[in-house]
């Protein structure tokens, strides 16, 4: 018997539609067409236990075989076969019979018709010119049927010769497909998406070394894992056994810090094992390494839609039946109830988190670092994890000791309350650099955390925002006795023509690097601490650095660097060079200091009549009077800094004073550090 058919569609219509709803990706047809013998196969299984199939089952491994020579790859399994009414059901009218309508019908459950044979079987078109099927029922009485069908609207059914129940899918794969009748590509893709079905399935034999070379043996070579880890009861599993799990899934990887077993039913259904990776830095390179199964059927690796985004950063496998993907099960579909899923795992691992903080404190310390990252990412992207995380959550000070937030505030409120009752928190992020500042920082009584952290920037902005009266300032962002002002602080003794003078003679020396900007103030800072000092404003610096996360911003991220270069005027070096300074620079400025003063006064003079008059009343002479007094005044201050600047670039105490300055905040380089060497060779 040979029946020949033809729907009635042309194949213009199949192709996009399969094209733009199911398959973007040619592999895939793999795994749909295994996963349709499993699926056969695990039918037949349920047919069993509930006494309506009563043959012996057998052996029920589903094999995929491959012929180079004709051009074929073969999907066999021993499941519940279909007869020719079936076949009619699932390929003529659902494979062929109006594409589109089917789809509209299912757009908005389109997760029950995952499995049915009819939607895999699409796949198969992509990579064959022709595809047959040779199936036999499992039901008594049942004769074998051979259907094939090139992808056009005409299709052939006829009698088979078949002894056994089950399915033959044979692919005659298309000229332009031909990678998939290579071993290794069938074998990787078994690999992907196959490597934990509930049914053996086998590629090939085993083979063995003999004779110089490799050589079959008659075992077969089953791919897959049958009970994966996650499908068992969390009590029966080792750790050794969760660890080598790990490694299954990711051999190159170094040895995680724990793991979180999930397994609930209400009010969905999921299982999965999720590990802790030790994550210090470079978030974008730790994603995708989640794996999604359905019914222990690989789906993807992109579970940004399924897990909160923090959580991506997390290694390991979530199964779920629950999880509403389209037909492909490619893509996640809305759904309230991935929410549910998601804000489940969230409270999951917040509860293992604060778990291992109670019951072994000084383990979780030791982990902290390889965490922080985790536990950062997941308090700025997710303010439900922010309020279960800031019980256990860590800080760290320069001297390695860790701290819950509410044990630190108590540590530093008394030290570090400065006069309007603001608690501040001072900082490092590299403990080398900023070894001298945090050295000053501790000789006041301060404790200094270290954030180093990839995230450290950001969080800091979050703490200030919810913790009350609360600051972060970097211990290099100011001089130490400006970082927490308890008083008014000491004024200097300086004249403003002197600290005109001191200012001019340091600053007319500053070297000119690339994208930095300095200014230079005077401070009394007592004659013990250093003579000249490099600060960074805080808010300038965190914006630039908060400019690296944060779109919008690329304005700070243009702007130079500023920095200040603080001149301690109680030190002896720095009155030296003011005394110097001045006697050198005496005579020459005499002059110029007089006619400054009087172009200031002239200028203030001018200004006072122009307040007296409406803006219409000012003449142009006197516009004019006031432009040019401005600018004489101008010319004569940069004669004023010439002069001192000539006198200052022979001064080596300058010049040494400066690149100490600049040496300490690593911003001595190249040829102005060779000339530091020989200079200090010299004055020694």
């Amino acid at each position: 018997m040979t029946q020949k058919g033809n729907i009635g569609v042309t194949t213009e219509n199949i192709f996009p539609v399969i094209k733009k709803f199911l398959y973007s990706d040619h592999e895939i047809f793999l795994r749909e067409m295994v996963s349709n013998a499993v699926d056969a196969t695990q039918k037949l299984k349920t047919l069993s236990e509930r006494g309506e199939f009563k043959g012996e089952m057998g052996d029920l491994t589903v094999r995929v075989s491959l012929d180079a020579e004709k051009g074929t790859l073969t999907i066999s399994d021993r499941g519940i076969g279909m007869t020719e009414e079936e076949i009619d059901k699932y390929i003529n009218q659902i494979a062929f019979s109006g594409v589109t309508d089917f789809l509209d019908k299912y757009k908005d459950n389109a997760n029950a018709i995952i499995g049915h044979f009819g939607l895999g079987f699409y796949s198969s078109f992509m990579v064959s010119k022709k595809v047959e099927i040779v199936t036999r029922s499992w039901k008594d009485g049942s004769k074998a049927v051979k259907w094939s069908c090139d992808g056009s609207p005409e299709f052939e059914i006829s009698d088979a010769e078949k002894e056994d129940r089950g399915t033959d899918i044979i692919l005659h794969i298309d000229d332009d497909c031909k990678e998939f009748l290579e071993k290794g590509r069938i074998q990787t893709l078994l690999d992907k998406y196959c490597k934990f079905l509930p049914v053996p399935v086998a590629f090939g034999k085993k083979t063995e070394w003999k004779d110089g070379k490799q050589v079959d043996t008659d075992e077969d070579n089953i791919i897959n894992d049958m009970e994966p880890l996650w499908t068992k009861t969390p009590s029966t599993i080792s750790d050794e056994q969760y660890k080598e799990f790990y490694r299954k899934l990711y051999p190159m990887q170094d040895e995680p810090l724990f793991w979180i077993h999930l397994n609930v039913d209400y009010p969905f259904n999921l299982t999965g094992i999720l590990y802790f990776p030790k994550i210090k830095s470079n978030i974008d390179l730790q994603r995708n390494k989640i794996q999604l199964y359905c019914n222990q059927v690989f789906v993807t690796d992109q579970v940004e839609g399924i897990v909160p985004e923090f959580l991506t950063l997390l290694h390991g496998v979530i199964d779920s039946p629950d999880i509403p993907l389209n037909v492909s099960r490619s893509y996640l579909q809305s759904d309230r109830d991935v929410k549910k899923i998601s804000t489940y795992i969230t409270k999951k691992v917040a509860d293992r988190l604060n778990g291992i903080f109670k019951d072994d404190r000084k383990d979780f310390e030791k982990k902290w670092d390889d965490l922080k990252l985790f536990i950062n990412y997941g308090m700025l992207s997710q303010p439900d994890f922010y309020d279960r995380a800031k019980d256990f959550t860590l800080l760290k000070d320069v001297d390695g000791k860790y701290f819950t937030t509410e044990e630190y505030k108590t540590l530093i409120k008394d030290a570090q309350t400065d006069k309007d009752g603001t608690l501040i928190y001072l900082y490092a992020t590299d403990k080398d650099e900023q070894y001298s500042y945090i050295e000053a920082a501790k000789a006041k009584g301060y404790s200094v955390l270290l954030l180093d952290g990839q995230l450290d920037t950001p969080c800091v902005n979050m703490f200030e925002q919810k913790w009350e009266k609360s600051r972060f300032t970097r211990v290099d962002s100011d001089i130490v006795e400006r970082l927490i002002v308890k008083e008014d602080l000491k004024k200097t003794d300086l004249t403003q023509e002197q600290t005109d003078i001191l200012s001019a003679t340091f600053r007319t020396q500053l070297p000119h690097l690339d994208h930095i900007e300095f200014n230079v103030e005077t401070g009394a800072l007592g004659e013990n601490a250093q003579p000249v000092v490099i600060t960074q404003n805080e808010y300038m610096r965190r914006m630039k650095d908060i400019s690296k996360f944060q779109s919008g911003m690329n304005f700070y991220a243009q702007m130079p660097d500023a920095y200040s270069i603080v001149l301690n005027t109680d030190h002896r070096l720095v009155k030296a060079v003011l005394e110097k300074s001045e006697k050198e620079c005496e005579e020459e400025l005499k002059p110029v200091v007089a006619e400054i003063k009087g172009l200031q006064a002239r200028f203030a003079a001018l200004g006072e009549a122009r307040k007296a008059k409406k803006p219409e009343e000012v003449t142009q002479e006197e516009k004019d009077d006031m432009t040019a007094t401005e600018k004489k005044l101008s010319d004569e201050r940069t004669k004023k800094e010439q002069i001192v600047a000539a006198h200052a670039k022979d001064n080596k105490v300058v010049h040494q004073l400066i690149d100490l300055a600049l040496l300490q905040n690593g911003m001595l380089k190249g040829e102005a550090l060779d000339s530091f060497i020989k200079r200090s060779v010299e004055i020694i």
